[in-house]
């Protein structure tokens, strides 16, 4: 399917038109000028390798997310754990403090 962009000679809005068998000519969005110019655009490629490119590029990147996400909660329990442990027990006994002897 053609996307073709175009150029309006009156307003100078710039927009892209996807043009189909059935379309009817392109015309300005903005002030339903018909005079246009067609202007050379990018053109996109896809083939198999880009594909696969992206998605492992896309992998990675959640493969990424999920690691810092798991040390962060690996941490964090850490810290809970930590504080737990010095608040649950009081501060050991020294010598001729009450101690059986």
């Amino acid at each position: 399917m053609p996307i073709y962009e175009y150029l309006c000679k009156q307003c100078g809005n710039q927009f892209e038109y996807l043009l189909l068998r059935s379309s009817a000519p392109a015309r300005c969005p903005n002030c339903e000028s018909a005079g246009l110019e067609q202007l050379i655009s990018h053109c996109a490629v896809h083939s198999e390798s880009t594909t696969q490119a992206h998605l492992s590029a896309a992998h990675r990147q959640a493969a990424a997310a999920r690691n810092h996400r798991l040390r962060e909660e690996h941490q964090s329990l850490h810290e809970h754990f930590e504080d737990q442990a010095t608040g649950a027990h009081p501060p050991p006994a020294k010598d001729g403090d009450g101690g059986s002897g």
